[in-house]
Order: C-alpha cells, then sequence, then structure tokens
C-alpha cells in the first residue's frame, strides 16, 4: 500500500491530514478506505483536504459525520476544496489525542520535564504513541487512562519512587 511507504511523495501528504481524518474518525484499517487511498491516482491532497473541509462544515451545522464514507466519497469522486486554509488543522476539533496529550502533559509536569521526558508522539498504523527518551513507548489512548502519576513513573529514567 503506497500510503504506508515512506519512500512516496503520497506518503507525506497523507501523513499530513492524518491526524485530522483520524481524530473525526476515519478508520485507516478499515478494507473500502484502504481500497477508496489505493484507487486515488491523482489530486490525493485536494480529496484529503475537501473531506477535511466538509467535516468541519458539518461540525458547524450540527450534521452527523460519517467519517470513513465521507474520506471514501471525496477520493472516487475527486473532490476538490472550496476554501481551504492550512488554520483548519489547528483547530480543536482536529486536534489529535496525542496533541491534546502533548499540552496537558505541558501543564501537568511542565514545559521542562515533558520536553525531557518525551520524544515524539506519533501515528503508526493508525494509531497515536508517545516514544519516551527511556526508550518505551505507550499508545495514547493508555497514557489517557493511566494517569499522570503512573505515566511519570513510567516515562521517567530513573523509577521517580527511588528519588524521595
Amino acid at each position: 500500500m503506497w500510503f504506508w511507504e515512506k519512500e512516496s511523495v503520497e506518503y507525506e501528504v497523507f501523513k499530513k491530514y492524518e491526524p485530522a481524518l483520524v481524530t473525526i474518525g476515519v478508520n485507516f484499517a478499515d478494507a473500502e478506505v484502504q481500497d477508496a487511498l489505493e484507487g486515488c491516482s491523482y489530486d490525493l491532497e485536494d480529496a484529503l483536504r475537501s473531506a477535511i473541509e466538509y467535516a468541519l462544515w458539518l461540525s458547524e451545522h450540527e450534521k452527523e459525520i460519517f467519517s470513513n464514507a465521507l474520506l471514501i466519497r471525496a477520493l472516487q469522486d475527486n473532490w476538490k476544496p472550496k476554501a481551504w486554509r492550512d488554520e483548519y488543522l489547528e483547530l480543536p476539533m482536529f486536534e489529535s489525542p496525542g496533541q491534546r496529550w502533548w499540552n496537558a502533559a505541558e501543564k501537568m509536569w511542565g514545559r521542562d520535564v515533558r520536553n525531557q521526558l518525551v520524544v515524539d508522539v506519533f501515528f503508526d498504523g493508525g494509531r497515536e504513541f508517545i516514544k519516551f527518551t527511556n526508550g518505551k513507548e505507550i499508545l495514547v489512548k493508555t497514557a489517557w487512562v493511566w494517569g499522570w502519576e503512573r505515566l511519570l513513573e513510567y516515562a521517567s529514567p530513573v523509577p521517580v519512587s527511588s528519588i524521595w
């Protein structure tokens, strides 16, 4: 599948919009979504932007978003964006759980501690992970469930309890 091949130009385009699409509920593991991505031979970026733009419009008008169907239609029908702005990707609606976690970690641990412990927040296979400087990784979803104290212990190079 070209959209998982890091050497492809399409991969870069796909990765730019993946967080917003995942946030609105697109399931990239779905066979129909994968088929539509494979079948999109040109104007991939336009289709991805159009899907995001339309999801924003649906949300503003309090309409239900059928994310997979929306993306499939955009890809198959070669939708073109109407009034795309890159700022859309920065809207809270399109903020991934990992981005929300990153911002919350700064509030809970402070910027310096967060930056000393966290290497990256990244997507892999449609799931979002946190990679820590101690080499450990965790799903963002799991990090939220664990809570801040347990996660700090997990992320620390030296167990926090041994410092006290």
